[in-house]
């Protein structure tokens, strides 16, 4: 019986580079895993004994990158917004919310990333 691969080679190395440029993620309770010939595998909140509550399988790495960095600015914008009214608008309220200067900053954040990563951005 022939294994099926579902990631390329080259896709795969892209993708570990993007899970190592968001590396800082883990202490927010989100880890990537190489999942060999599957892709690599974003788990979310760990909760002992049960373990991960969400799982995203990922074989393309642009995809990957959209969807870590959505993670990180959403945990940078919950932090901004913890114990105020804000956050029952959503995050996306947050940033409107937020000085032009630190949209800005925030934003500045995802070239670097993809930079780290080694993807380019539009």
């Amino acid at each position: 019986m022939e294994k099926k691969t579902y990631i390329t080679e080259t896709e795969r190395k892209k993708c570990r580079r993007v899970a190592d440029a968001f590396a800082e993620l883990e202490d927010a309770d989100v880890v990537v895993v190489d999942a060999g010939r599957y892709g690599f595998v974003k788990l979310q909140y760990y909760t002992p004994p049960i373990g991960f509550e969400n799982d995203f399988t990922f074989t393309d790495s642009r995809e990957l990158f959209e969807d870590l960095w959505q993670e990180w600015l959403n945990m940078q914008l919950y932090w901004i917004a913890e114990g105020t009214p804000l956050l029952e608008d959503g995050y996306d309220e947050v940033f409107k919310s937020l000085p032009e200067e630190k949209q800005n900053e925030l934003m500045g954040r995802k070239k670097h990333f993809a930079k780290t990563a080694g993807i380019e951005i539009m």
